[in-house]
């Protein structure tokens, strides 16, 4: 079996289902928004797939593939399996499980201005790995925040494939593009929707739900000096000390394009 589920239908750029400031704000990581939409997106799932999820198949929960940095959408899948567990605690069944797939990520361009054939060539040279023998046999639901080209669809199956993993797959999404007419660049357009300068950066890092993701660690080391420091500049120590563990962690300093940032962090 291999099925999808979406909450949201986007049929309309400009109509947004969502509202985008809040999904703007959960893509650079404000994590209240992240549980919102996790108690939404369950609700939904529950009320169509009620009998799948208590059919007493073992379930593993995984995020979309990351290495050391979590994705947005592992803060959405970490309030989603809360969400899950306690409902299958209610129902007397067993817990579920949790797994993840490995990716070495190897570019830096904005994968949201991308069609399907370009988001697809450009994560072709990236490495993943999955544990074949922990999935194997389970009811797997990987949850994702946004469906728009089914790239990730694509590549998590082409894994599956290539390690030959036997199962029954279902692909979670908060919000699905369902109007193909619809350039995929409108993903950006969502993601920076209420982030428009450096300073929507720092009040989003300030804030007391905010932690660091892929892509706002990504966002930062990509700024000029200036834009940087401003960073540095507002922001507590601490969060600075983050930034600088979660960027090396990830081996952001062999890319050329971030080592002055990340120096500058060690240095100051």
């Amino acid at each position: 079996m291999n099925r999808s589920y979406s909450l949201h239908k986007i049929v309309e750029e400009l109509n947004s289902p969502f509202k985008m400031d809040e999904y703007s704000w959960f893509k650079f990581g404000d994590k209240h928004y992240a549980e919102k939409f996790a108690t939404q997106l369950f609700d939904g799932f529950i009320a169509e797939h009620e009998d799948l999820v208590l059919s007493g198949q073992d379930i593993v929960i995984l995020p979309s593939p990351y290495l050391s940095i979590p994705t947005a959408s592992n803060f959405l899948c970490h309030f989603f399996k809360m969400k899950l567990n306690n409902y299958l605690f209610q129902h007397h069944k067993k817990a579920c499980a949790e797994s993840k797939i490995y990716r070495n990520q190897t570019y830096v361009t904005d994968y949201g201005n991308l069609d399907f054939e370009e988001r697809v060539l450009l994560i072709s040279n990236d490495t993943y790995y999955i544990d074949r023998n922990f999935i194997e046999g389970k009811l797997c639901i990987f949850v994702d925040d946004i469906k728009i080209t089914g790239s990730h669809e694509h590549t998590v199956n082409k894994i599956l494939d290539q390690y030959q993993v036997k199962g029954d797959f279902i692909f979670l999404y908060y919000a699905e593009l369902i109007n193909k007419e619809i350039h995929p660049r409108v993903e950006n357009f969502y993601n920076y929707y209420a982030i428009k300068d450096v300073a929507d950066i720092v009040e989003v890092i300030n804030r007391a739900s905010f932690q660091f993701n892929t892509r706002i660690v990504k966002y930062i080391l990509s700024f000029n000096q200036e834009q940087f420091n401003y960073v540095l500049d507002h922001i507590p120590v601490e969060k600075r000390t983050d930034l600088f563990h979660l960027a090396i962690s990830n081996n952001y300093h062999q890319i050329t394009d971030y080592q002055n940032n990340i120096n500058t962090i060690k240095t100051a």
